[in-house]
């Protein structure tokens, strides 16, 4: 057996974080939580430290760090404490950890997840709005430190596996064109005249996989699939004319692959992300994940179907941001961001967020990604962009 892994858990206290400690806990000779960090649940984060006795605790609030120490001595927790951005960065960096599960929402996991991938380290990747903003800044990262990048989302998980070698030349390797699986989410099968008095109660329950409410909402708008092919064109490699968008309600299918001979490979399971986190793990070995072993004999039939890109306009505009390349991504995350955000407050309705974020990608033309300082000024010059823009809708 290999050594222990030292995993940072990044996001410990949200959903990725909870099944990769599963995933963990089952698993302590050859996994061990030696960071862990939060952005403000102080007292989820020290009842994980409690549990998983790690090197590192860092919360990413600095109001919050006093709190944290205060908790972990009083529970008798000896490990280092941190706080802040600066803190996230040197952590994923650092020579505590080995592996790194990226699992912070937003762009706010951006700058650690460069870090680790310039450290050479695995890294777990859950945090899409890292690659879909700075695609190119994260893949010459992890050239120049050597490490390895494994999706733990569970359609470009299901792709890597379907994949030979993972992430292969594509042309080389007979691929026609990668297939990507959505649930349809809450509201699949509705018109827009449905949409338009859903609530936030509404958009964030999902009919088959427990998520956050950023990420539930963007199911719901199908934003988090649009999110996901542009993905999948950095992971892989593949233009937007050959990544494809299939409803599929059963989220049995995680994602497919077609080949030039007519095959297409699929990777099936029962909907628990901890499938994907325990594959990437331990890759390119299997282990034991706890999740319900899949009987398709007792499953419903599987049905898949083309996405409704008038109604559900947030995949379509994903798609355009591709194709329009550069920064454009970044503009469209960072605008959907403040939008759901909006919405998530009662300050918008569902059917106005893809209406912000197009206004948004209008003002703000596409231009080349150059650095992380430059695409960090234009994803505030999108926030700011995208908040005026509801002040005076107002």
């Amino acid at each position: 057996m290999s050594a222990q892994r030292q995993v940072a858990v990044f996001g410990a206290t949200g959903s990725i974080g909870g099944s990769t400690l599963d995933v963990i806990a089952r698993h302590p000779q050859r996994f061990r939580a030696s960071v862990l960090t939060a952005h403000g649940n102080v007292a989820a984060l020290a009842e994980l430290c409690i549990r998983f006795r790690p090197d590192l605790a860092v919360i990413a609030d600095p109001a919050l760090e006093g709190e944290l120490a205060r908790r972990l001595a009083a529970a008798g927790v000896h490990c280092e404490v941190a706080a802040g951005h600066d803190a996230l960065t040197a952590a994923a960096s650092g020579h505590l950890c080995d592996t790194v599960v990226a699992a912070i929402v937003g762009a706010a996991g951006l700058d650690s997840t460069l870090a680790a991938a310039r450290s050479g380290k695995r890294l777990l990747l859950a945090n899409k709005e890292s690659i879909v903003m700075a695609g190119p800044l994260l893949l010459q990262a992890l050239a120049e430190g050597g490490g390895e990048l494994i999706p733990i989302d569970s359609e470009h998980n299901a792709i890597f596996q379907c994949l030979p070698g993972g992430r292969p030349n594509l042309d080389a390797s007979g691929v026609r064109r990668l297939i990507l699986t959505a649930s349809g989410g809450p509201f699949r099968g509705r018109s827009r005249a449905d949409l338009a008095g859903v609530t936030p109660e509404q958009a964030c329950k999902h009919p088959n996989w427990v998520m956050g409410r950023k990420i539930s909402v963007d199911s719901a708008t199908l934003m988090n699939k649009g999110l996901e092919v542009i993905e999948a064109h950095h992971l892989f490699g593949a233009s937007p004319d050959r990544i494809d968008v299939l409803v599929h309600p059963q989220s049995l299918v995680h994602s497919l692959v077609e080949y030039v001979d007519g095959s297409v490979l699929a990777q099936l399971g029962n909907p628990d992300m901890r499938t994907a986190i325990a594959h990437a793990l331990a890759w390119p070995q299997r282990i034991e994940a706890g999740v319900t072993p899949l009987d398709l004999a007792a499953s419903a039939p599987l049905a898949f179907q083309q996405p409704d890109l008038s109604t559900f306009r947030c995949l379509a505009l994903a798609f355009q941001a591709l194709r329009a390349g550069g920064d454009a991504p970044a503009i469209l995350n960072a605008a959907n961001e403040v939008a759901v955000e909006a919405f998530l407050a009662g300050g918008l309705p569902f059917l106005g967020i893809a209406d912000l974020v197009e206004s948004v990608l209008t003002e703000l033309p596409a231009q080349a990604v150059v650095d992380v300082q430059t695409l960090n000024e234009r994803d505030g010059m999108a926030r700011q962009a995208a908040r005026r823009i509801l002040r005076n809708a107002c």
